[in-house]
């Protein structure tokens, strides 16, 4: 067998992989295949992801399922605005030994698992929403001068409620940039409700089975960042990350109009890693234009601040974005 044929007999075996993942957590999780679409995508990517959606659409049971699933540890923080950062991250205690003699002895936080779920962040105080970013961006926590290694694989997948913001406080730019994508949950169908109620609130259950291991996902992130992509689609997607600034020159004019500040250097990492990971879910090794557009909603929606105009006239990052792959694809042409 060839090398040729080897690698895509290896990319094949991985799509049949993220397809079983996948159907196991439809098993449990009613509906919501876009959702599961776009965190799989992350995880491939490396990424963290921000979920927003209504309370009780299922947000916390997708990621714990997902976890179970994928055979990964799991561990749940619900943020309130009393929890400090040292409740997350874990702190040095003295503990004495077996001869009476103190010494400090680190108690990890819960931040230290392979998927990590921030539920509620926006009702953590900005100092402890600001633990996080060090283990997101670095994947390293700092302890009283001591730098601790998180889990590999490591993911945090966040919620927040996009209703009631009494009492929250909303994440910085800064912060929503460490984010590959924001997931919008939407509300379950009227079918989708009814299969919900009858897998609910009947006897019947069943138990998860471990479709991959630790292993398998390190193994499927590797092979993601094999994914080979053109010098036209790279172009294509750096004319989708430049034109969301309302400055460049041949941005559309609804960019212009209704956005203040556009997306970083950041937005189009994340756009190209989500756009090979989605290429891999489905057995290709090249990345497609359809990639990329279906990917760059997920990816800009956080990274695009509308101004005053846009909020006052009913316009969305979703509206902005949909105009933008419109205008950028016939510019291309």
């Amino acid at each position: 067998m060839s090398v040729l044929e080897e690698k895509a007999r290896e990319f094949s075996q991985a799509a049949e992989l993220i397809l079983n993942v996948k159907e196991e957590v439809q098993t449990f999780i009613v509906g919501q295949e876009e959702v599961i679409d776009q965190v799989l995508w992350s995880m491939l990517a490396g990424g963290h992801v921000l979920l927003e959606g209504l309370p009780g659409l299922g947000k916390t049971m997708l990621v714990k399922t997902i976890s179970e699933c994928l055979d990964l540890k799991f561990s749940r923080i619900q943020f309130t605005p009393d929890i400090m950062p040292s409740d997350i991250t874990g702190t040095m205690l003295l503990q004495p030994d077996d001869k009476g003699k103190q010494s400090f002895i680190f108690h990890e936080g819960p931040l230290f698992a392979n998927m990590v779920l921030a539920d509620e962040i926006n009702r953590a105080t900005p100092k402890t929403q600001s633990a996080l970013l060090e283990a997101m961006g670095e994947k390293t926590v700092t302890i009283m001068g001591e730098t601790k290694e998180m889990a590999k694989p490591f993911f945090v997948l966040a919620t927040q409620n996009p209703i009631d913001m009494e009492g929250t406080y909303p994440l910085p730019e800064a912060q929503t940039d460490r984010f590959i994508c924001k997931v919008d949950v939407t509300y379950p169908t009227k079918a989708e409700l009814k299969e919900i109620v009858k897998r609910t609130t009947g006897t019947s259950g069943r138990s998860l089975e471990k479709v991959a291991r630790v292993q398998d996902v390190v193994f499927l992130q590797n092979l993601a960042k094999e994914i080979i992509i053109s010098e036209d689609l790279i172009e294509y997607a750096v004319d989708l990350i430049a034109y969301t600034h309302p400055g460049a020159t041949d941005a559309p004019e609804i960019v212009k109009q209704y956005v203040q500040y556009g997306s970083g250097p950041r937005g189009l990492q994340s756009l190209i890693s989500l756009a090979k990971a989605r290429a891999l879910c489905l057995g290709r090794y090249h990345v497609s234009i359809g990639d990329l557009k279906q990917t760059v909603k997920a990816v800009l929606r956080h990274r695009i601040i509308l101004n005053f105009e846009a909020e006052a006239n009913g316009m969305t990052a979703d509206i902005i974005i949909d105009r933008l792959v419109e205008e950028v694809g016939a510019l291309t042409k």
